[in-house]
C-alpha cells in the first residue's frame, strides 16, 4: 500500500493550489528567509525556462545550485552543475523545500591509478602487496 506524499500536513495537490506566500511560510528557516528576500535574476530565469518547457523529457541545464525546489517545478528533469559536469536529476515530491545543490555533490572520493606515461622513476615504483 503506497503512502501519499504529505509536506507539513498538506498533500501535493494542496501545495500546488496554495499561493506562494503561504507556501513560503511552510519552508524551513533558511529557505524561508531566502524566498522572503525574493528570487535572484538567475533563479527567475530558470523558473521561466521551466515554465516554458513543460514536456518533462527535455533536460534543462543550470549552474544555479541555490534554487529551492518548489511544487510547480516537480516532475521536471534538470541538469545540475557539480563543478565538472551536469548531473541529471528528476525532481520528485520528496525534494520540495530542498536546494538543487544537495542533489549534485561537488566532492567525490579520489581513486588514484597507476603512474602514467612520463612519470619519474621514483613515482613509477608501486609496492606489491
Amino acid at each position: 500500500m503506497a503512502k501519499d506524499f504529505v509536506y507539513r500536513g498538506k498533500t501535493f495537490e494542496e501545495l500546488r493550489a496554495i499561493p506562494m506566500e503561504e507556501f513560503i511560510k511552510m519552508l524551513p528557516s533558511r529557505q524561508r528567509r531566502t524566498m522572503k528576500r525574493g528570487l535572484t535574476s538567475a533563479q527567475k530565469k530558470l523558473l521561466e525556462k521551466i515554465r516554458q518547457r513543460k514536456d518533462g523529457d527535455k533536460l534543462i541545464r543550470t549552474k544555479n545550485r541555490e534554487m529551492i525546489v518548489l511544487p510547480e517545478i516537480v516532475g521536471t528533469k534538470i541538469g545540475i552543475y557539480d563543478g565538472k559536469e551536469y548531473k541529471a536529476v528528476t525532481l520528485t515530491q520528496e525534494m520540495i523545500g530542498h536546494v538543487l545543490g544537495e542533489f549534485a555533490l561537488t566532492r567525490r572520493k579520489v581513486q588514484h591509478g597507476s603512474p602514467g606515461f612520463g612519470a619519474t622513476r621514483a613515482s613509477k615504483f608501486v609496492p606489491l602487496k
